[in-house]
């Protein structure tokens, strides 16, 4: 755990043990206190959300284009990555109907969620209608993306910038390189904004978390406990998709898959890093019988683009904060969450683990319209289902590449 995330969440503690002594001894400076809090807390959160639009769009353009131009280059490595597509798709889909059955059989403690809701009732109050079935599919091309970005309609605005990319992917090389530099530089700077701001997230964390501390005391415990077993076991699920990728579609025993993984999630588990397992990944793909030549290109692919925890982890986070607030999440609802989860998963590739929770979950919050008041709160205790998404990630990354060893074979024995 490093020592920002230690900083966030001594200022998550301090921040609610202070909010509800304040309200257990009716302080005279409660209400005073409360309302400072409550308005620096916002200030913080507007500061990260108005990088959020400017840095989604400037990684999707570039990830799209990169996208388009590896499928267009056709081979393992394009098959593998619209295999990536699909698969957290698949995920992504199941989490969708999963975490509402979940919650429904086992909600959020009511008394701290109505807290919580009385903390943030001025942006609940807010939370938009899903238009008509005709109304959400129009709503998907923006006529006006500048006006869609100051609307904060991330929908729209992640197909635009969608479309962008494969569109500039065709672009001359000469004229490529300058408009994806330009961009390149604009997520830069936003990341450098996002940074100034997230060196200030203990204070911000600390200002809500009184808030909330105030509304629930220590109520909000057993929420944050619960939101963590919640994600954790939909991260773990979407691991569960990769022993399958290996099982059926590699042709991996299951006792010789379990017992070359155990390393693997030994050291996902101490290092919380995908990256950090490459080299023993691709060595326990090697003791399972991938050749060199896909294990060289997929592994090293599936561990740069193939989150497949991420877009499942995100959209439960959003499916909780739903739940906390009452909000209803019909199937066009849902839909926009499964679309916006997976897009953003493949626009934060290379971003910091510390930076990667907010500009996942912002977009996916801002489309599904719901509020960002319990996010910075549940940062605080990101790093615990973080254990479930490193674990299925890895889980997933080994058993793609063993079901990738299978394409070729596959083609063999089809043609002869």
């Amino acid at each position: 755990m490093n020592s920002l995330t230690l900083r966030i969440l001594a200022g998550l503690i301090l921040g609610l043990a202070i909010g509800a002594t304040l309200a257990a001894l009716h302080s005279p400076f409660q209400d005073q206190l409360v309302t400072y809090a409550s308005a620096l807390g916002g200030v913080w959160l507007d500061s990260l959300r108005m990088t959020i639009i400017p840095l989604v769009f400037s990684l999707l353009v570039v990830g799209a284009a990169q996208a388009a131009g590896t499928v267009a280059g056709g081979g393992v490595a394009g098959r593998a990555l619209l295999t990536f597509g699909v698969m957290l798709l698949i995920a992504t889909t199941a989490t969708a109907i999963l975490t509402p059955a979940l919650l429904a059989v086992w909600p959020p403690p009511a008394e701290a969620a109505a807290g919580l809701r009385k903390a943030a009732e001025g942006q609940a109050a807010g939370i938009p209608p899903v238009p008509p079935l005709g109304e959400w599919l129009k709503s998907f091309v923006p006529a006006n993306p500048i006006k869609a970005a100051a609307d904060g309609a991330v929908a729209s605005i992640c197909l635009f910038a969608l479309v962008f990319g494969m569109a500039a992917s065709r672009l001359s090389e000469d004229r490529r390189g300058h408009l994806f530099a330009l961009f390149d530089a604009v997520q830069a700077t936003m990341m450098v904004i996002v940074d100034w701001v997230l060196k200030l997230a203990p204070f911000g964390v600390f200002f809500l978390a009184l808030v909330v501390g105030d509304q629930t005391g220590f109520g909000a415990v057993g929420v944050l406990g619960q939101y963590v077993i919640v994600v954790s076991i939909m991260c773990l699920m979407a691991g569960g998709l990769g022993l399958l990728m290996a099982i059926f579609g590699g042709k991996i025993a299951p006792g010789r898959l379990f017992q070359a993984l155990i390393p693997v999630e030994a050291m996902a588990i101490s290092t919380q890093s995908s990256l950090a397992c490459l080299p023993l990944m691709l060595e326990t793909t090697e003791r399972l019988g991938v050749k060199a030549t896909v294990r060289g290109v997929v592994m090293p692919l599936a561990v740069s683009v193939f989150r497949l925890t991420s877009p499942p982890g995100n959209l439960a986070v959003a499916i909780y904060v739903a739940h906390i607030y009452g909000v209803h999440l019909d199937p066009a609802r849902l839909a926009i969450g499964v679309v916006v989860a997976c897009l953003v998963s493949l626009a934060t590739v290379g971003v910091a683990s510390s930076v990667t929770f907010f500009t996942t979950l912002v977009p996916i919050s801002m489309a599904m319209g719901l509020p960002l008041d319990l996010l910075p709160l549940l940062l605080a205790v990101e790093t615990l289902p973080d254990f479930s998404r490193t674990v299925g990630n890895v889980t997933a990354h080994v058993g793609v590449t063993c079901w990738a060893d299978r394409w070729g074979k596959t083609s063999a024995a089809a043609q002869t």
